[in-house]
C-alpha cells in the first residue's frame, strides 16, 4: 500500500504543471468539454430519436445542469468561466488580466471541439442510420446537434440582436451572482445559480437560433463538424451565419457590463467604499483619542 501511494505521488509530481495560467486554461478546457458533451448529447438524443428520447425542455435542462457541472469541475482552479464572453466581461471590469482572455478563449474552444467529438463518436452509428446523416440544412439536418443554426424565420440582423440580448442577460445575471457587494450567493452555490440562469435563458430565448451566447461553445463544434463530414457548408450556410454567434456575444457582453454597472454595480461599490472610509475615519478618531489620553496621563505623572 505504501509503495503504491509513493508511486502515485511520483506520478502526480511528474505530471504537475507549475505554470498557473496553463493549469487554469486546461481546467477551462475540461469544464467546457463537459458543458458541450452533456448539452449536445441531449440535442443528439432529441434529433436522432425523432423526438422519442427528448424534447425542447430536456435540452435546456441538460445545458443548464451541464453548465453547473462544468463550473463545479473547474471553478476552484480557473473560476469556471466556460465562455469567452464571461472572461471578456471580467477583463473589462479589471477582475481578470487581459492575457487570460485569448488563452481561455483558445482552450474553451478546444474543450468544446472535443466535447462534440465525444458525442459524435457515441452516436456515430445512429447518425449513419439517420436519413440525411450529414445534412447541414433542411428538415433532416444534423449539423444543428453540435453548433447553432438560425430558424427559417430568422434574418442575420434579427439573429445578431438575438445573440446580443441573450448574452447581455447572461452577463448581467452572472455579474450579480459574483458581485460581493450585491446579494452574494452562499459559497458553493454559485455553480447551481449560473446553471439556473442558463436554463432560464434557454427556456425563454432559445427559439430563434438555439441561444449559443458563447463563442467557444459554437465555434469549437462547428470546426469539428466541418472536419467530420459536414464540410465547409457549416461556415457558409445562411450567408455566413457562423459569424453571428462568434462576434455578437462580445457586443452583448459590453452592453451587459454597462447595464449592470450603471444600474447596480457602481452604486453598491460606492456604498461599500463609503462604509470602509467611515470605518477607517472612526478608527483614526479612536486611535487619536487613545494617543491624546496617554499623553495627558504621562504629563500628569511627570508633575
Amino acid at each position: 500500500m505504501g509503495r503504491h501511494k509513493e508511486y502515485l505521488d511520483k506520478l502526480s509530481h511528474f505530471f504537475q504543471i507549475r505554470n498557473l495560467l496553463l493549469r487554469q486554461a486546461l481546467a477551462e478546457c475540461l469544464g467546457t468539454l463537459i458543458l458541450v458533451m452533456f448539452g449536445c448529447g441531449a440535442v443528439a438524443q432529441l434529433v436522432l430519436s425523432g423526438g422519442s428520447h427528448g424534447m425542447f425542455l430536456t435540452v435546456n435542462f441538460a445545458f443548464g445542469f451541464a453548465a453547473t457541472l462544468g463550473i463545479l469541475v473547474c471553478g476552484q482552479v480557473s473560476g469556471g468561466h466556460l465562455n469567452p464572453a464571461v472572461t471578456f466581461a471580467l477583463c473589462l471590469l479589471g477582475r481578470e488580466r487581459w492575457r487570460k482572455f485569448p488563452t481561455y478563449f483558445l482552450f474553451q474552444t478546444i474543450g468544446a471541439f472535443f466535447g462534440s467529438a465525444i458525442i459524435f463518436g457515441m452516436y456515430y452509428d445512429a447518425l449513419w442510420d439517420f436519413p440525411g446523416a450529414f445534412n447541414v440544412t433542411g428538415p433532416k439536418a444534423t449539423a444543428g446537434i453540435f453548433a447553432t443554426y438560425p430558424g427559417k424565420h430568422l434574418t442575420i440582423v434579427n439573429g445578431f440582436f438575438d445573440q446580443i440580448i441573450g448574452t447581455a442577460a447572461l452577463i448581467v445575471c452572472i455579474l450579480a451572482i459574483v458581485d460581493p457587494h450585491n446579494n452574494s450567493v452562499p459559497p458553493g452555490l454559485e455553480a447551481f445559480t449560473v446553471g439556473f440562469v442558463v436554463l432560464v435563458i434557454g427556456l425563454s430565448m432559445g427559439f430563434n437560433s438555439g441561444y449559443a451566447v458563447n463563442p467557444a461553445r459554437d465555434l469549437g463544434p462547428r470546426i469539428f463538424t466541418a472536419m467530420a463530414g459536414w464540410g465547409v457548408e457549416v461556415f457558409t450556410a445562411r450567408n455566413g451565419w457562423f459569424l453571428v454567434p462568434v462576434f455578437a456575444p462580445f457586443i452583448g457582453t459590453i452592453i451587459g457590463v454597462m447595464i449592470y454597472q450603471l444600474m447596480v454595480g457602481f452604486h453598491v461599490e460606492g456604498e461599500a467604499r463609503d462604509r470602509n472610509r467611515k470605518s477607517a475615519e472612526e478608527e483614526n478618531v479612536r486611535l487619536t483619542n487613545v494617543s491624546t489620553n496617554n499623553s495627558t496621563n504621562n504629563t500628569k505623572e511627570v508633575h
